[in-house]
């Protein structure tokens, strides 16, 4: 982070037993190197860090590190693996508003809350408004246009629909990511067919603090849904939500729920609840407070440091923090966040905002890079008559 910290090279990684995993206390740090020293592309560089799985006592462990300690590890960790000052930014945009059946008490979308939050429910946004928001989101710096439905599941009558903007938002040269709920292996097939990058299915917590979160659909329901998106060959967009009223030790079970699985996400969202009136954990934080801003940021240096490859993003809490906040979450390792002044139905900064202290901080947008679709439709110019064939890789 430009002009923010002056951090020096990390020593080699020991393999003494009481080093976390490769932390190396900032006293014995003997390389004076500069920051920009570190902000070479890590493409260039092969990663000292070894990625492997950590156990759950090496995870509370970093949680307890002195915040400053942490925060070191922790954006050495993200140098090593991705470009440094480089942010993904990304568009989110709701295709399906409210009506949704799953009782989850964060949610002003769920059908179990609406007497209380009065969110007026839409129908299917049509194709052309979509694509319209797809260009102004590419317009505005957005390398990934995100489409989220409140749908427990997509119905068969769906599929055709959602097929269409994947196809049409990657024509526009945008990375594609969506959330529609639970999703079955045939589902995930189509959606890899028509060349989705990355579909979100966030865990939301820890499993012992999952009843208290949603009770219409189970842990391992999600995990079922991630294992299907990632059999596809989609990228996984899986991350959680702090600040719901769970302790630090569902945290800590929430990471090492990430590393459990045969490979951590690609995308790490870490948001921090949005406390909406009206629904059952927004009311319970508005009455016994909210999280501290600290302990977000905590959590996403974890993160960053258990899944070393993966994109952390900043999602909702965001348009709370203040300059310096969101400049300690980048240090932290969060390289990702949603461009726009809304994300599905509550609200973010505001672009001219984030545009301002990507300036002031040095940061750049990456640049979209979506992969091709497995099947693409060919036109026999002889015939007129259209087909389906599916690309080899």
């Amino acid at each position: 982070m430009a002009g923010l910290l002056s951090i020096s090279e990390p020593t080699a990684v020991n393999d003494k037993a009481d080093d976390i995993n490769g932390f190396v206390p900032a006293t014995s740090v003997h390389s004076a190197k500069t920051a920009a020293d570190l902000a070479t592309d890590a493409t260039q560089n092969q990663a000292r860090f070894s990625v492997q799985k950590r156990s759950r006592a090496e995870i509370a462990a970093l949680f307890d590190l002195p915040f400053m300690d942490l925060l070191l590890q922790a954006q050495s960790i993200h140098r090593e693996n991705f470009t440094a000052n480089e942010v993904q930014i990304s568009t989110l945009l709701s295709i399906k508003t409210g009506n949704c059946p799953e009782d989850c008490g964060y949610c002003s979308q769920s059908g179990h809350h609406r007497d209380k939050t009065q969110l007026q429910a839409e129908k299917r946004l049509a194709v052309d408004k979509v694509l319209a928001a797809a260009k102004r989101a590419k317009a505005s710096g957005s390398s990934r246009f995100c489409m989220g439905a409140a749908w427990k599941h997509p119905s068969h009558k769906d599929m055709p629909y959602v097929i269409e903007l994947i196809k049409e938002v990657k024509a526009l040269g945008l990375e594609t990511c969506m959330t529609l709920g639970m999703l079955d292996s045939d589902q995930a097939s189509q959606l890899a067919d028509a060349g989705l990058d990355y579909y979100n299915h966030n865990l939301d917590t820890s499993r012992s603090y999952y009843d208290q979160v949603v009770t219409t659909r189970s842990y391992d329901d999600r995990l079922e849904t991630i294992d299907h998106v990632r059999n596809s060959g989609i990228h996984v967009c899986s991350g959680n939500i702090v600040g719901m009223g769970e302790s630090r030790d569902d945290r800590i079970d929430w990471v090492h729920e990430l590393l459990k699985m045969p490979k951590a996400p690609e995308s790490i969202p870490v948001n921090l609840l949005v406390p909406i009136k009206g629904t059952p954990l927004g009311d319970k934080v508005l009455s016994e407070g909210e999280l501290p801003v600290l302990e977000w940021i905590r959590t996403i240096a974890v993160t960053r440091i258990c899944c070393p490859k993966s994109y952390v993003r900043l999602s909702a809490g965001r348009e709370s923090l203040s300059d310096s906040e969101q400049a300690l979450a980048f240090m932290a390792g969060a390289n990702s966040f949603f461009y726009g002044d809304k994300l599905l139905t509550t609200g973010n900064a505001s672009q001219a905002n984030d545009n301002r202290l990507m300036q002031e901080l040095g940061l750049t947008a990456q640049i979209a890079a979506p992969r091709a679709p497995k099947v693409v439709t060919v036109l026999d110019a002889a015939s007129g008559q259209r087909s389906e064939v599916l690309l080899t890789e």
